[in-house]
């Protein structure tokens, strides 16, 4: 007796849906022949944006590659991706901020923190031994006007043509947005911070 016969009705659609699935993903995956670098954009006010590019950078030293972080804003914090991946081999992490803006209270100050951070992360951009650049909390430097659009994307798009780059933030400026290959708006639906509760480490910071 055939396997096809010793099946349920249910069990036999199951098998036949899961057979055009494949067979559509595997189209996609065969026509898909392009390798680059790609840019990234995480955004939105949801929770997650920067924990998911330190996921990338976790990734990228995992193949042994280089990675560099560029931690804008709210650098001053002390978080626990910083406390580990800085002393890994392959990373370069630096604190391009003095903490957010209602902490600092210094507009001159904070624009001239976020520009030495963005000096260091142009020459991160134009190394072609840096494999993952991210670009932490970038986005509010464009919407502060910190830093101008015209000197952001050309150092973006003049990369090494397989050096990735993950940009983080709420709001993305529409130009970012353009840029990228790839976008992900990260909703908040519920955030236990509404209900009184610390940031918690390990979660949070």
């Amino acid at each position: 007796m055939s396997e096809t016969s010793t099946l349920s009705d249910e069990e036999r659609r199951h098998k036949e849906r899961t057979r055009k699935h494949k067979a559509v993903v595997d189209a996609k995956i065969a026509a898909a022949k392009v390798d680059k670098g790609l840019v990234l954009v995480l955004t939105g006010n949801g929770k997650g944006k920067s924990s998911s590019a330190f996921g990338m950078v976790a990734r990228t030293l995992g193949y042994g590659r280089k990675a560099a972080v560029f931690q804008f804003i709210k650098g001053k914090e002390d978080v626990g991706e910083r406390a580990f991946l800085s002393r890994q081999d392959g990373v370069t992490w630096e604190n391009c901020g003095e903490g957010f803006t209602w902490e600092t209270q210094d507009r001159s100050r904070d624009i001239a923190a976020a520009r030495a951070g963005w000096d260091k992360a142009r020459l991160a951009l134009a190394d072609p031994s840096i494999s993952l650049v991210v670009l932490d909390e970038l986005t509010y430097l464009i919407t502060y006007r910190y830093l101008d659009l015209e000197d952001v994307l050309p150092a973006i798009t003049a990369r090494p043509a397989m050096q990735h780059v993950v940009i983080t933030g709420r709001a993305a400026h529409a130009e970012l947005i353009e840029l990228a290959d790839t976008v992900s708006a990260i909703r908040d639906e519920k955030h236990a911070f509404r209900a009184g509760v610390r940031a918690q480490t390990g979660i949070d910071l």
